[in-house]
């Protein structure tokens, strides 16, 4: 049996040190973009055509000609996420109720939007799929259900009981204060855009470059260690299964030399008649054996016992009353079963 806790170790290991290498190669990479400390400082750089594609960390607080009026919060926003989640009381197989949850509605809404400094403006384009990007929940309401007594009885003869509907609002208000790592391209209007690079980093988060690179090279460490780690516990693993599995087989042929010792002993005490006899059944065919079914312990009668949890069928029911342990693999002794040939 392969050791597998080792090997999913390894694997693990293996895992987290390609994601400290990712993290520290990205720190790497916002240590090299440029930094632009002026949004109006953006337009002169982009105006050398020999800098292009040019990859900048700006900072600048979130504005929109057109903002969004959330509706449970009461904010404008440039980026809106709604969801709507029904809850209620599934009744199981148990004679239970749990509570689950179904998702009923999914809505997200954004308009053009940019940064701007008070010195300038600069669009950002595909930020929900930038790094480090998240969403804050403004809102939760929770409505509980109204239904009728009609529907309420119709819902419990199907198992369900309804608690109400969860209404949950994310939003990216106008104001907040965000850095940006991207390219930035400027169009034949003059409008600056900061976008995805075909290569290189796309951050949009409220931290600053400093605290992106800080951060970045807390998790590289971070999964260096435990890539050091989980690679030692699963060598430790391994090399415990190499060297017990040896042990295992040491013993397995020790008792075989014992077992074939005490069968050919057996065999030289009784005439050639009688070993005739044994060897042959009533039908005349001839047991071809090249390992008697001698107890590894007593070596005297037939092994007839099988351990449970291992498996192994070696010792005879009389022998198997004084054991606590295998004795092939060691493993402790939870059950004897007793078999029969027929």
């Amino acid at each position: 049996m392969l050791p597998w806790g080792g090997l999913s170790c390894c694997l693990s290991a293996a895992a987290l040190y390609l994601l400290g290498r990712s993290s520290g190669r990205d720190a790497e990479l916002l240590k090299s973009v440029t930094r632009v400390n002026q949004l109006k400082e953006l337009a002169q750089l982009l105006e050398a055509e020999h800098l292009l594609p040019l990859v900048v960390a700006i900072s600048g607080r979130v504005s929109s000609d057109t903002p969004i009026n959330c509706e449970f919060s009461g904010l404008r926003g440039v980026i809106v996420e709604e969801t709507a989640e029904q809850h209620f009381l599934k009744h199981n197989d148990a004679g239970s109720w749990i509570q689950d949850s179904a998702l009923m509605l999914s809505m997200s809404k954004e308009v053009p939007w940019y940064l701007d400094d008070g010195t300038g403006r600069a669009f950002v384009v595909g930020a929900r799929s930038a790094t480090n990007f998240i969403l804050p929940v403004v809102s939760e309401v929770f409505e509980e259900s109204g239904r009728s007594l009609m529907r309420g009885t119709l819902d419990y003869l199907q198992g369900l009981k309804m608690l109400g509907v969860k209404r949950i609002e994310r939003v990216l208000p106008t104001g907040t204060s965000l850095t940006v790592v991207g390219e930035a391209a400027k169009d034949d209007i003059g409008t600056i855009r900061i976008q995805r690079p075909h290569k290189g980093p796309f951050y949009v988060s409220p931290k600053t470059i400093d605290q992106l690179i800080s951060n970045l090279g807390k998790w590289a460490r971070w999964y260096k260690y435990a890539s050091m780690g989980l690679s030692i516990f699963g060598l430790y693993l391994v090399t415990k299964h190499i060297i017990l599995y040896l042990m295992e087989r040491r013993r397995r042929w020790e008792l075989q030399k014992r077992v074939l010792a005490a069968a050919a002993k057996r065999s030289s005490q009784e005439n050639e008649g009688e070993n005739e006899k044994a060897s042959n059944g009533t039908d005349g065919t001839k047991r071809d054996r090249t390992m008697p079914d001698l107890c590894v312990i007593c070596l005297e009668r037939d092994y007839n016992a099988v351990f449970v949890p291992c498996g192994h069928m070696c010792c005879c029911v009389a022998c198997c009353s004084h054991l606590t342990n295998c004795p092939l693999c060691r493993r402790r002794i939870e059950l004897v079963v007793k078999t029969f040939r027929h």
